[in-house]
């Protein structure tokens, strides 16, 4: 890999404010979400996986040093890369793994404020970012907020099946419960109803992100 300052393209030496102002800046303009099925759409993954591993390097030795060296040409430093986070376009910092799938883990076990303080210490806001912060909404029960946030994700990358389908649930719920509530008068077993209906709808885009509300269902 290239020297990571030469990547994020600022001085060598700069602040962990300085790396992250770089970092926020190249991931916005390279984040493949934005590209859709546009054919430049591998090349920003490239250039996106090699910014995320110059942010990780830069960062984790921002306050002991940089552990790489020059030579010629060529740089060679110690590695902490991890495949799978880099194809995702994720990150990690020194003490806290901030890793989109550790944010999945920490929804679906119903951790939910280790879940949104990760997300909170993200730079950015992509696609992910959102349809993660709409899952943790949907665990809370704030049916607004996490369908704000769900639809942002999906507009953002419309062709991801995932947050297609969980947009399409979450709109057919929406769609049920305005002519529920504009068609008749509401009683219990209606609003019991409404319950099951919006648990149900919970319960399956829950199982979508490999998670699980409800066991016998």
């Amino acid at each position: 890999m290239r020297d990571p300052y030469e990547v994020l393209e600022i001085k060598r030496g700069a602040s962990k404010d300085e790396i992250k102002s770089a970092y926020k800046k190249l991931a916005k303009q390279y984040h493949p979400d934005q590209y859709g099925d546009n054919p430049l759409k591998d090349l920003a993954e490239e250039k996106m996986a090699e910014i995320n591993e110059a942010y990780q390097n830069l960062m984790k030795n921002a306050d002991s040093g940089p552990s790489y060296s020059t030579g010629g040409s060529s740089y060679s430093y110690t590695e902490n890369s991890d495949a799978s986070s880099r194809s995702n376009y994720n990150y990690k910092t020194n003490s806290n793994d901030t890793s989109y799938q550790s944010i999945r883990n920490d929804i679906n076990s119903g951790n939910l404020s280790s879940a949104e303080r990760k997300l909170n210490s993200l730079p950015f806001k992509d696609a992910e970012w959102n349809y993660l912060m709409g899952l943790l909404y949907l665990k809370k029960g704030w049916y607004d907020s996490a369908n704000s946030y769900i639809t942002t994700a999906y507009n953002m990358n419309p062709s991801n099946v995932e947050y297609k389908n969980t947009y399409n649930k979450l709109a057919t719920q929406n769609k049920t419960y305005r002519q529920n509530y504009y068609g008749h008068t509401r009683n219990n077993s209606d609003d019991m109803c409404d319950l099951c209906t919006k648990l149900w709808c919970l319960d399956t885009i829950c199982e979508c992100a490999g998670g699980d509300l409800i066991s016998c269902c």
